[in-house]
């Protein structure tokens, strides 16, 4: 699988409010209609989940990859993609302006061939970043009506999140993916690998 890379200069739109954006997951299932379902599992420590770092000005820096956690079994009907490396880059162009720069290697795992991901992906990434400066643009106003104090990517003593111990996540490494094309299990097959 190829690793896709795209940049782009986002005109109105704060470093921070980007940031924002990317983090808020009750604002992402309003602007990403590629969400099906999406929730927080845990923190692994008071300043990080699972996925995300903050890093020092007003650049920001979010990656994250694909883990496997025992209470969240592969689900019947569906296939889980496998994100090898995903993050976005963040820097501040001023008061009212960023630059978004966003990194991809995700193998959507089923019956597409790798072709058919890599040419798709030279076209689907740079339409994914218009549609987050876009979400940017309307957030402000989204977020004074929704909860508007509650940012705990921002401010940890807000966040609920149960600790999750290391031990209980394992790595989705590339030279190892196991066959997690889910569409084929059985409601038993589910039952007894969550057991």
């Amino acid at each position: 699988l190829c690793l896709c890379q795209c940049r782009m200069v986002c005109k109105e739109v704060p470093a921070e409010t980007m940031y924002d954006v990317l983090h808020d997951i009750e604002y992402r299932r309003k602007w990403d209609t590629n969400v099906i379902e999406t929730f927080d599992i845990g923190k692994l420590t008071v300043n990080a989940d699972v996925d995300y770092l903050l890093i020092y000005r007003k650049d920001y820096i979010i990656m994250n990859y694909s883990v496997k956690h025992a209470k969240y079994p592969p689900k019947k009907d569906m296939v889980r993609a496998v994100s090898l490396q995903t993050g976005y880059m963040i820097q501040s162009q001023g008061p009212s302006h960023c630059t978004l720069m966003y990194m991809a290697q995700v193998d959507p795992r089923g019956s597409l061939p790798k072709w058919v991901v890599n040419k798709s992906s030279h076209f689907l990434a740079p339409r994914a970043m218009k549609k987050i400066h876009k979400a940017c643009l309307k957030y402000s106003e989204w977020k004074q009506r929704h909860n508007p104090g509650f940012k705990p990517w921002l401010y940890p003593e807000q966040a609920t999140l149960p600790s999750i111990p290391l031990s209980e996540l394992s790595i989705q490494r590339a030279e190892s993916l196991e066959n997690i094309d889910e569409s084929s299990l059985t409601e038993a097959q589910e039952r007894e690998d969550s057991d």
